[in-house]
């Protein structure tokens, strides 16, 4: 039976998956959400035998039912292949009684290369399926990560185009040199000077201007997304927290039915709303702990009901994380309203208009199994060095973010309950906040400098994809002012 997809914001039409997977955006603004969570068809114990690539298939086949078996297979396994530098994909490290589900072993070093690997073949894939002749222009905000992970899986790829945003002076330095040295006559990577909040309303006007769709049309595009807004990247998502539940299975570190918490460090919501999903299949999830840094929207609202980003926003050394406008939560508040598209519809209009919406006490009652949790700047540095020093383990500063928060947690709720904490990047994708987190001597020297030493001390290697921009050449320089978004992109192809 298919399972079809329809907007937060409306009831009257449903699409298929791959339909989703192409347009990104519904036409009302609303995001794709299946019209049912499917429940797991495989036991825990027959998926704790699967590779990473099978607990996709097993996975990702329940929600993208328009695809054939053999379509399916074939984008996992160009996916998750040797662009990966480990044959498990997401590793599981145990350190500190907690279990660091390791999302960073891919070609751009960050868990956006989980979804990212695999979305240019749903959606070339999906293109065929709905004979589109257009060229798909995908158009993307990034706080970071999603651009380079996004750039890496779309360069040269036939059909597509792709356009990065990203806040001029809102990622690290690392971050910005991944973007501006990529490769492909296809990729085009534009600063703005603005935050990923402006970045990311720019994108969202664009695809919601018909104006613009129509020129786009005449001109032989369309576009589409590879942020998390896309169905496309939250399903495969989804997989590795089955996957690890699995592994904690195989390896007899937990027991079959046993719950586990997850640990998410959390800005637009995707990664912690995949876990939420996994749970809803009837994977043995306890608490969804969502950790947040000082812009801490989200663990404002978990506390309160009300979802308020009428406050400063802060930069910090968690830069992925600095959101204040959570575009996954729609998705949530959907689940928890009831299904009901027309009060969705009210509160996201709430938050464009006001900044503000509140939700009901219903809904409160719905979030039981949430947990927020925040760590300040100062928090974030003190968890780096703690492990450090008592373990050897070297963690990013978003990892950080949610150890802290999951440390916590475990003080003043003395839960026990095995945890999974989401490890989102590599600390060598930050590595003058890891290193000054754990000695301050560290802050004389070069980013480069550092990246050798952190190889020294953490005794792992240096990721190819630093090595690659030692000496890159920066192939992409243009910046422009927030309010100038959708002209540069008119520029770009030509339109005007």
């Amino acid at each position: 039976m298919n399972l079809l997809y329809k907007s937060t914001r409306s009831e009257d039409v449903t699409v298929t998956a791959s339909q989703a997977i192409l347009k990104g955006l519904a036409d009302d603004g609303g995001l794709f959400v299946p019209t049912s969570i499917p429940k797991l068809t495989m036991s825990l114990d027959e998926l704790a035998k699967l590779n990473y690539q099978e607990t996709a298939y097993e996975v990702m086949r329940l929600f993208l039912t328009d695809f054939t078996d053999d379509e399916l297979k074939n984008c996992i396994n160009k996916a998750y292949d040797s662009k990966f530098d480990t044959e498990e994909i997401a590793p599981l490290v145990k350190a500190d009684g907690a279990y660091y589900l390791e999302l960073f072993h891919g070609s751009t070093i960050a868990f956006k290369d989980m979804a990212l690997s695999i979305l240019p073949h749903l959606l070339t894939t999906s293109a065929k399926k709905n004979e589109v002749k257009n060229d798909i222009v995908i158009l993307t905000a990034t706080s970071g990560d999603t651009g380079k992970a996004a750039l890496a899986g779309f360069a040269d790829v036939e059909g597509t185009k792709i356009i990065v945003f990203y806040p001029k002076d809102g990622v690290s330095p690392i971050q910005e040199k991944q973007m501006v040295t990529q490769k492909g006559d296809n990729t085009y990577v534009v600063g703005i000077s603005g935050n990923f909040d402006d970045a990311q309303t720019g994108v969202k006007d664009m695809f919601n201007n018909k104006d613009l769709a129509k020129v786009m049309e005449d001109a032989g595009y369309q576009f589409s997304s590879a942020n998390s807004i896309n169905i496309g990247r939250l399903v495969p998502q989804i997989v590795y927290y089955v996957y690890a539940y699995s592994r904690l299975l195989a390896n007899e570190e937990i027991a079959n039915g046993e719950k586990m918490n997850v640990v998410v460090p959390t800005g637009n919501f995707g990664n912690i709303l995949a876990a939420y999903y996994a749970k809803n299949m009837g994977l043995p999830i306890g608490k969804l702990i969502c950790a947040s840094n000082d812009n801490k929207v989200l663990y404002d609202f978990f506390q309160t009901g009300t979802y308020d980003r009428n406050r400063d926003f802060i930069l910090t050394t968690s830069p992925s994380m600095d959101i204040l406008i959570s575009s996954n939560l729609e998705r949530l508040i959907y689940k928890i309203a009831g299904s009901d598209a027309a009060k969705t519809k009210d509160l996201m209009t709430a938050l464009s208009s006001a900044g503000v919406y509140d939700i009901t006490d219903d809904m409160k009652a719905e979030l039981a199994d949430f947990i927020g949790g925040y760590a300040d700047e100062a928090k974030t540095a003190e968890t780096i060095r703690d492990l450090y020093e008592k373990t050897g383990y070297v963690i990013d500063t978003h990892t950080a973010v949610a150890a802290a928060v999951f440390k916590d947690y475990v003080a003043t709720s003395k839960d026990e309950t095995k945890a999974v904490i989401a490890s989102t990047a590599s600390p060598y994708k930050f590595t003058r906040s890891v290193m000054e987190a754990i000695d301050k001597k560290y802050a004389s020297m070069t980013d480069f400098e550092l990246v050798d030493e952190l190889s020294e001390i953490a005794k792992v290697e240096v990721p190819e994809a630093i090595e690659d921009i030692r000496s890159a050449k920066v192939l992409h320089d243009m910046v422009c002012d927030s309010d100038k978004m959708q002209a540069t992109v008119e520029a770009i192809l030509k339109l005007k």
